[in-house]
């Protein structure tokens, strides 16, 4: 009986290492990597949070860690919708070729470009800037070395085919030359709507494009991944008849638009995806997947990889510094300061406030802080749950009461409130479950004491971004917080 119960539990610990898991966990969609030394460094897409496009680097493209950001502040061109950093390195000079929202236009490609990784950056502004928008930017040589890049026109934000283009590209990565001729674009059943996220290597005498197609994002999305080849860069290209090659498994859930590379003489392609548990609460997370090239000259992928499950189970912040994992929103750029192990945050009267906010892992944690209680009028602070501006359900604490509350689409909703008295200090707490349920609770000189049995969620995450957790304040005056803590239950 003893042999048998041993035997049960060393399958129980296989099965839940062997199970493929993300390598970046938490919101990483459009994952892009590249190598500088014996260094892999790699960008996501931010969206509307801020600071746009983290930078991680690892040795081994399993474990990675958060290194700073591409931009510390907003491009001055460019006001919203920060996505797909390509990052690419060559001659002793990184460059991220990236998508942003032009004030007063629509999406363009930008670059920018650095020494090193870590920065500094030098933003060089927009390359192309079609009225459809143009999106997901990816730079390669033709076969006589001349850069060009490529790049999607975004037909399908206004229900037209989404060609995929290139153009000759300046060395000094300024300005487009000639005339851009399209590669491919959405004509085959299977790609739906649209073709995107191309990233392009070199092998056995072609030029292979993987690239996605169907619906990104969402509780609703259908992406899947393909591939294309072609002898010379400017084509003809060849779709791969057995599209598509990355298809949702019974772990993630529409992966795609990512970039390959290759480690140790092995290939490797690293990727988005949701999980299957927590799906959009969560968001797109970065996964690793090996592939190889048939003998007919084309790709498939391999088993997934048995990777460890990197999902932290506990964050704690004393503010003793501040951390390089909080965001917020490029709308409200917020004012802050560590002092004396606390955070102080300045409040805005607008929307819901003004917040610092982490990733979230899975569909199951806790987040708690500490918060001084408000001694000013008009001025509350709190902890919340963030989908974005418009998207946001908490609790906090303003003279004299506790509040929970939801802004949804834009409208604010008190749900209930509570008096409180002769507290200077209170821990907020959101317990989460199935990813929207979510229970906020209180603590007052160690009484631990529900405040709101459940509220509905599900209303928070964007189409294209994840829920995030963290501090807020709102009116006239600066919350105090101290000790955040994010438990998450690993799925």
């Amino acid at each position: 009986m003893k042999s048998l119960l041993i035997a049960s539990l060393l399958t129980l610990s296989v099965t839940a290492f062997a199970q493929q898991q993300a390598v970046l966990p938490g919101d990483h969609a459009d994952p892009s990597v590249t190598k500088i030394g014996d260094t892999y460094w790699a960008s996501a897409t931010s969206s509307n949070w801020a600071p746009e496009f983290p930078l991680l680097k690892s040795k081994d493209l399993i474990h990675w860690q958060t290194a700073g950001y591409i931009f510390n502040k907003l491009p001055d061109w460019a006001d919203y919708y920060f996505w797909a950093p390509e990052i690419s390195y060559e001659k002793g000079k990184v460059y991220a070729y990236y998508t942003a929202h032009k004030k007063g236009g629509n999406l363009c490609v930008g670059v920018a470009s650095a020494d090193k990784p870590e920065g500094p950056w030098k933003d060089h502004g927009p390359l192309v800037c079609q009225s459809d928008g143009s999106i997901d930017a990816f730079p390669m040589r033709d076969e006589n070395g001349k850069l060009h890049l490529i790049w999607k026109e975004d037909g399908n934000s206004i229900r037209q085919p989404t060609p995929i283009w290139i153009q000759e590209m300046n060395e000094e990565r300024t300005a487009l030359l000639g005339e851009k001729k399209e590669l491919f674009r959405n004509d085959q059943p299977w790609e739906s709507n649209l073709v995107e996220g191309v990233s392009m290597m070199r092998h056995g005498g072609y030029i292979y494009a993987f690239y996605a197609a169907a619906g990104c994002c969402g509780e609703g999305c259908t992406y899947v991944s393909g591939v294309a080849r072609a002898k010379n860069l400017l084509g003809p290209w060849e779709k791969f008849s057995g599209n598509p090659i990355l298809i949702s498994d019974e772990n993630w859930k529409c992966p795609g638009h990512g970039t390959p590379i290759v480690k140790d003489g092995k290939y490797y392609f690293l990727y988005h995806a949701y999980s299957t548990k927590s799906t959009a609460y969560s968001g797109r997370q970065g996964v690793l997947r090996e592939f190889e090239f048939t003998p007919d000259g084309w790709v498939a992928f391999k088993t997934p990889l048995a990777t460890p499950n990197q999902v932290p189970t506990l964050v704690k912040d004393d503010f003793s510094s501040f951390s390089n994992q909080w965001n917020w929103s490029v709308f409200h750029r917020p004012e802050y300061q560590v002092k004396a192990g606390k955070l102080q945050l300045k409040a805005i009267p607008e929307q819901a406030g003004v917040y610092l906010a982490r990733k979230t892992y899975t569909g199951n944690y806790t987040a708690q802080v500490q918060v001084e209680v408000p001694t000013k009028e008009g001025l509350s602070s709190g902890l919340s749950l963030i989908g974005d501006d418009e998207n946001v359900v908490g609790i906090s604490v303003r003279k004299g009461e506790m509040l929970v509350w939801k802004r949804e689409k834009g409208k604010d909703k008190v749900l209930q409130t509570l008096p409180i008295t002769s507290a200077k200090t209170v821990v907020l707490q959101a317990e989460v479950k199935n990813s929207k349920d979510i229970t906020f609770k209180y603590l007052i000189n160690e009484k631990n004491t529900q405040v709101f049995d459940s509220v509905d969620g599900a209303f928070l995450p964007p189409w294209d971004r994840a829920v995030r957790v963290g501090v807020i304040a709102k009116g006239e005056g600066t919350a105090v917080f101290d000790n955040f803590q994010l438990k998450t239950v690993k799925e």
